[in-house]
């Protein structure tokens, strides 16, 4: 019984997602004018804007139910920032996290139902615990993707930034602006950290305001401390004067140095990933060596 209204209730389900996924509802015209406009304020941190198009097909299944899980707090700020690193939509991920959910909460009661079939009896409790467990580990699994990817596009854009610097101190050096410099080095790179740094800027000459403000938000919603740092340093240069020069040479010999350590301890860790298979292996042929010498004693007494 207990499997048959698990089974009908994850059908029933999973037939409207499928069909709303299919047939999504078409946001207004009113809503996708605000998307386009920053909030008030101010707040809204440059490099935000996510590409609604970058959905794979469990996002697109779930996105629905996924509205609802994006607007509660089931997603965590972490994630949300995580996210906007990425540049992919909360309410994206929050489909591929029900979806996951949903394939999970019918397996248990699949395999059950197989196993009945092919006549193997199942404990009655068996399928409703692993369908709760199954569920919550669907659920949880996208954002350790999520967060994975995340670092890594962090580590890219310290990379990007390390350069970004050094082309900023070329361009002061060449006796240019604090903000012509700025523009020339966002304008030499490629990549998306290059992308969200020419965004803040471009933001920052549409709306008539000082670059290093829209850098500092981009700066915290990427998580990406050394750029926050940067636009505090560029402050300093466009409302006291301060010569930046040589400290964003330092910050950028920083960031290398940071980059390089960095690459050698992953370095160190993969050489102790790769040594875990021969010790296991030089253990399986101690016990294929030793194996008949201890069977014959044991069977000796």
């Amino acid at each position: 019984m207990i499997v048959t209204v698990v089974v009908g209730a994850g059908l029933g389900l999973g037939l409207w997602l499928v069909g709303t996924g299919l047939r999504p509802p078409r946001p207004s015209l009113a809503e996708q004018l605000a998307a386009l406009q920053p909030a008030a304020g101010g707040r809204t941190p440059a490099g935000s804007v996510v590409d609604p198009q970058a959905t794979g097909w469990a996002g697109r299944v779930g996105r629905p139910a996924g509205r609802l899980v994006a607007a509660s707090s089931l997603i965590s700020g972490r994630t949300r920032r995580d996210l906007t690193v990425l540049g992919r939509p909360v309410e994206v991920h929050a489909g591929e996290k029900v979806t996951a959910a949903v394939v999970g909460l019918l397996l248990a009661p699949a395999v059950t139902a197989v196993c009945t079939v092919a006549g193997v009896g199942v404990a009655g409790s068996l399928p409703l615990a692993g369908s709760v467990l199954l569920a919550a580990a669907g659920f949880v699994t996208p954002d350790l993707g999520v967060r994975a990817d995340a670092r890594r596009r962090r580590v890219d854009a310290r990379h990007a930034l390390s350069a970004f610097l050094d082309l900023t101190v070329i361009g002061l050096a060449g006796g240019a602006g604090v903000e012509q410099a700025l523009d020339d080095a966002a304008a030499a790179g490629d990549g998306p950290m290059f992308t969200r740094l020419r965004r803040a800027l471009d933001t920052a000459r549409l709306t008539r305001i000082p670059p290093w403000e829209p850098l500092g938000r981009l700066g915290v919603a990427l998580g990406v401390a050394e750029l926050s740092e940067m636009a505090a340093a560029v402050s300093l240069a466009g409302t006291e004067g301060a010569t930046i020069r040589a400290s964003l040479a330092a910050k950028a010999a920083s960031l290398r140095t940071h980059a390089l350590t960095d690459a050698e301890a992953e370095a160190v860790a993969a050489s102790e990933r790769l040594s875990l298979p021969v010790v296991v292996l030089f253990a399986g042929f101690l016990v294929f060596i030793g194996y008949p010498a201890v069977a014959h004693v044991l069977t000796g007494l």
